[in-house]
């Protein structure tokens, strides 16, 4: 019988207690304890998780601060603080500012000209309309001297917390999520002045996270939205030869981060963004599919249970997985407030396992949930994940 392993993106509800101490930290009135409680957040965490079946757990980003219980950001904005050679971006233009592109010549414009955005405009600015898409970005920085990695008392937190969560709740594996090259050079640079360079000197500084989680024994999910985000950020659309020219570099630089770890611990997240809005302009599967499998991973997680995604299954009936490779398909969505019923589920992780083998296969979530639906409907929606792989798992022995 193969048995469906269970996991999912990253990020989970914070608790009502952590968004109060981290808001507190944020104002310089960190908790004496703060060491000890945040370990015991992670150990509570991992063992919800354990009980719930997922069989993959992780720390649910507990070590990247949030304050709020909706934040779209925090999976990125934590590299802020662990990264050396920044400064604060008050002109925020690469964010705020439009940016067009030429054919040859593509960068991204900011966020409130996508071309999504552009289409839809009167929904994403209207606060009734159920179009979230995070707060307005604010003090995020640029790099204005050479980057430095400066996180290692803070991975080594992350790491020794999920350790702890992993020997108290005798789970086997655990994963912690890291930022990828690509998504990090979003910020404006000030010092490279170089499109390469700059994906480089991010390379080599997230590298010494991507160490230091797989030296602990724990698996790295490398986050990476911006290779298929990107191209609802590119205005006018390019060619997809054009993208796809400028998404290798950011898959070459990533691999120069990855290079010589092993792949079997290394899983990679592909995503289109986790804002909540109609994602029409979205790249199809098909044509990012043979780019993501180019990154020096043993997994591969996407989106594949958001409804503009959820057809793309059939992306598989052509493509092969390289040898020794899983997939980690979304099978409940962080986008709706619907929670996904077993069945539903179950159909879902079947229609992978009969394209690429059922012991290829991991049930997962499109994104993470945490900051993106409420805590008690995340938490529903693990649940149906892992009571769906359970259902799975029986109808394939």
């Amino acid at each position: 019988m193969t048995t469906i392993a269970t996991t999912h993106a990253g990020s989970l509800p914070r608790t009502p207690e952590l968004i109060a101490a981290n808001a507190a930290r944020a104002a310089g009135e960190q908790r004496p304890d703060w060491d000890e409680f945040l370990q015991a957040q992670v150990v509570a965490l991992v063992q919800r998780q354990v009980d719930l079946g997922i069989t993959v757990p992780g720390d649910g980003e507990y070590g990247k601060a949030m304050s709020s219980t909706v934040d779209f950001g925090a999976w990125w904005s934590y590299s802020f603080q662990r990264t050396g050679g920044l400064s604060l971006d008050t002109s925020m233009d690469w964010a705020v500012g439009r940016h067009l592109s030429t054919p040859g010549r593509l960068r991204t414009t900011g966020f409130v000209h996508r071309r999504d955005h552009q289409r839809f405009a009167a929904a994403y600015e209207d606060p009734t309309s159920g179009v979230m898409s995070g707060e307005a970005p604010t003090n995020f920085p640029k790099a204005t001297g050479p980057l430095t990695y400066t996180g290692h008392d803070a991975i080594a937190a992350d790491v020794a917390n999920m350790r702890a969560a992993l020997d108290a709740t005798g789970a086997t594996s655990g994963f912690l999520t890291s930022l990828a090259p690509g998504s990090a050079a979003r910020l404006a640079d000030e010092h490279y002045g170089d499109d390469r360079a700059y994906l480089f000197a991010w390379a080599d500084v997230l590298r010494e996270e991507y160490r230091a989680i797989i030296d602990a024994g724990l698996v790295l999910q490398v986050d990476d939205p911006s290779i298929a985000e990107n191209w609802d950020q590119i205005e006018p659309e390019p060619s997809l030869d054009d993208y796809l020219a400028f998404t290798q570099l950011r898959v070459d630089a990533l691999n120069h981060a990855l290079r010589g770890l092993p792949k079997d611990r290394i899983r990679f997240h592909l995503c289109w963004g986790s804002w909540h809005g109609p994602h029409t302009t979205d790249l199809p599967m098909k044509d990012i599919v043979g780019t993501m499998l180019q990154v020096q991973a043993g997994a591969f997680s996407f989106e594949a249970a958001n409804v503009r995604h959820e057809h793309e299954y059939r992306v598989w009936d052509d493509v092969e997985l390289p040898a020794g490779a899983v997939i980690l398909p979304g099978v409940v969505s962080h986008a709706t407030n619907v929670v996904e019923h077993p069945e539903l589920v179950a159909e879902r992780i079947e229609r992978f396992a009969s394209r690429v083998g059922p012991e290829n296969v991991v049930a997962s979530t499109d994104c993470g949930l945490g900051g993106r639906v409420h805590p008690q409907i995340a938490w529903a929606k693990l649940e149906s994940l892992a009571e769906g792989a359970r259902i799975a798992s029986s109808r394939l022995a």
